[in-house]
């Protein structure tokens, strides 16, 4: 008999704080169980309608760092971290991308394209689905971006 995997860090955490949220009427946008330097960083982004407040993050913050103590699911130290994704957020799920049709975003991408060869697009998002993100960029055309072609997504701030 196989021994069963062990579950992501990210998972374990992401589990351990949903009822957190739901019970604070907040939502989890993204989490990251990162290396950056030396240290290791356990970062929720939360948001609710209307945006997150300090508050917001510190209550959320105590309530969760209790119950991952208990858990102990990290076997090294990590700093938590909880915020805002911000204004600029990063798209990383399809229900992001979904949210955001209509808004204007910025795509990096793994390789430059070609003819262009470009690397940085920006545009309003038409669609996302299985086949990717379709912009429209500045010029009025209508570019298909494959999902496994892009880096990271970003809406960008409306000025």
């Amino acid at each position: 008999m196989s021994k069963p995997k062990n579950p992501r860090t990210a998972d374990v955490c992401k589990a351990l704080a949903l009822p957190v949220l739901e019970q604070l009427g907040l939502e989890l946008w993204d989490l990251r169980f990162e290396k950056e330097g030396s240290g290791w960083y356990l970062r929720y982004f939360i948001d609710k309608e209307g945006g997150v407040t300090i508050q917001d993050c510190e209550a959320f913050s105590r309530a969760v760092d209790k119950l991952l103590d208990e858990a102990d699911p990290i076997e090294q130290s990590y700093i938590l971290e909880v915020s805002s994704p911000g204004i600029e957020r990063r798209l990383t799920r399809p229900e992001h991308f979904a949210r955001y049709v209509g808004s204007r975003i910025h795509l990096r991408l793994i390789r430059p394209m070609a003819p262009q060869n470009l690397r940085d697009l920006s545009g309003v998002l038409l669609a996302y689905n299985d086949a990717g993100a379709v912009l429209r960029m500045d010029d009025g055309a209508e570019l298909l971006i494959a999902g496994k072609d892009i880096a990271v997504a970003k809406l960008e701030a409306e000025v």
